[in-house]
This record gives structure tokens, sequence and C-alpha cells, in this order.
């Protein structure tokens, strides 16, 4: 069968349009998504075309790990997760395209076990399990930070998430004013804050300066950790070297991450709403993607496949 999908057909070269799905195995389910997130990291790179070559990489792409529907159909040895209200992470099952996100589109086929459950009160804040597990994963690797550079979609849930587990409230460091509306922690202008003394400074912005920075602001031993997606980093080694600077980068987030953002966000620990700024139909796409790469009050735009 065929499924409307988005598809970089070549860098800030957007489609919409049907592709051919690979035959379904005994594992898989068929999935309808109803909402899925585009990612101001990963994907802006791939519209950009500076992604880095990872195996998988190439045009015509099918873009997406944040979707969220239904289970629709199975192979036969899924046939009890039929019904069901679910989170793809992304889906390798296109014809005719890579699949190296592909989560992008009505309809996607994945293996079951990568069909992850979620309550489907959440609507459309259910594609930001992906964004808050890769948080909690920042945070599980190199401890509870006391500050948070960037205040954007990922800051927002590393902070949120210290605040959730109990880990006390940071501060978060955030250049645009618009960006400073905290939620039970402060957010500040960095140009303010006097402190060297900082023991764990969770970075995500992005920014390919940032080592310099944080490093300066780091107490004896302080360690920081890269929770964004960069191209290239450097730093100045004196400043690291005296204060015996440690650096750590958090990859992707494992199930554990999963599964312990799952509890907090279903014990009402953790809250998602207010994250998701922009909505535009999946019809519209070709316009959705250029806004929430560039336009600044657009924290997290998610494409509404409903009426395809």
């Amino acid at each position: 069968m065929d499924a409307v999908a988005v598809i970089l057909e070549a860098p800030e070269k957007l489609a919409l349009r049907p592709l051919a799905l690979n035959p379904m195995a005994a594992g898989d389910v068929r999935v309808e998504i109803d909402w899925s997130g585009i990612s101001s990291g990963t994907e802006k790179l791939l519209w950009t075309g500076r992604m880095p070559n990872f195996p998988g990489m190439g045009y015509p792409l099918v873009p997406g790990y944040e979707s969220v529907g239904r289970i629709v159909d199975a192979g036969a040895e899924a046939r009890g997760r039929i019904g069901e209200w679910v989170f793809v992470p992304g889906a390798n099952c296109y014809a005719q395209a890579r699949g190296l996100f592909g989560g992008t589109a009505r309809q996607v086929l994945l293996p079951a076990a990568r069909a992850i459950p979620i309550r489907e009160s959440l609507g459309r804040d259910g594609i930001l399990l992906a964004l808050a597990a890769t948080a909690h994963h920042a945070i599980a690797i190199g401890g509870v930070p006391d500050l948070v550079i960037g205040h954007g979609i990922l800051g927002r849930l590393i902070a949120r998430i210290t605040v959730a587990s109990g880990g006390g409230t940071p501060t978060v460091w955030e250049t645009n004013p618009d960006r400073r509306d905290g939620f039970g922690y402060p957010v500040i202008d960095p140009a303010t804050d006097e402190r060297r003394d900082y023991r764990a400074i969770c970075d995500a912005s992005g920014a390919g300066d940032i080592l310099d920075i944080a490093f300066g602001r780091l107490g004896k031993g302080g360690e920081v950790v890269l929770a964004g997606f960069y191209d290239r980093l450097s730093f100045a080694f004196p400043p690291a070297f005296m204060r015996e600077a440690r650096l750590r980068i958090a990859a992707e987030f494992t199930p554990a991450d999963i599964a312990a953002t799952l509890a907090l966000i279903d014990t009402g620990l953790l809250e998602l709403d207010g994250l998701i700024s922009h909505a535009r139909p999946a019809a519209e796409a070709v316009d959705a993607y250029p806004q929430a790469f560039t336009d600044p009050d657009c924290l997290k735009m998610v494409l509404d496949w409903r009426s395809i």
C-alpha cells in the first residue's frame, strides 16, 4: 500500500506525496499517525544539508522520530496490539526513500517492539516523548545540572525533569528575552550571571562556541554535558586545564529513559503542557518546516495528519 509522507528530496527541497510501503512482516504493526513533530535540531541539519554522514543518510529521505497514532493493522505475531495508541520513534518502511528517521507520514510500518504504548489522553503532547527521554538521558549520564544553557524545547525539558526528579531548581540561561518564561525555575540573561562555580552544566543550545563559555563558568572539577547536536566543537585549553574540567556527551536515549520519563508523566510529576507552540495541517508541511527552523517564536511545531 501507499502512504502520504513528507519527503526531503534534497537540501531545502521538500515534498508531500504518496510512497509505497514495504510488505508487512509477521512482527510488524501499521500505525495511522495523527500528530508528528518537527525537530529543530537534527531535522534542521537535514533540511540545510549540514547533517553529518551517518549510516542510512542520504536523499530522498523521510524525516521524523516524534509521531503518535493508533495501531490499525499488524502481522500475525502482533495482532493483539491492534487498537493501541502508541509513540513512533521513526520507521524504515519505504520502498522508494530512505527511512533514517521515517516517522513523518500518515501511515508507517515498524516492528511491534518499537511502537511504545502511551496514554491517548496526552494527545499531540505525546510527540514530546523522544525529546523528554533525550533530556532524561542527559541527566542520567551526567548528573543533576545546576545550570542549563538554552531555554528552547530541550532545555525546558531538562529543567522540568530536574525539578520533577527532585534534583532541585537549576538556573537556566537564555539570550532571547521572549524565552525567559520559567516553569518553577529561574531563567536569566547569562550576561547578568556572575557565578564561576557551577558544578554541573548541561548545554541544550547547540552553539558551536559553547565549550569556551561553559568551561569559564565551572568550579574546580566540574563537568559539562553536551545534550545538543553539534557540527564541530573546539575550545581554549587553559581555562579547562585550570578547572580540571570534565566533558561528557549525551547521545541517544535508551529504553530505560523512556520508561523513567513515562513514569514521571503518568504520576503527574512531569508536565508537558505549554511546550508545543505551533501546529499546522500536514498538507502545509512545505511551509511548516521552514517556519519551524526560522521563526524565533516557534518553540515546537507539530503537523496534524488527521485530515489526510
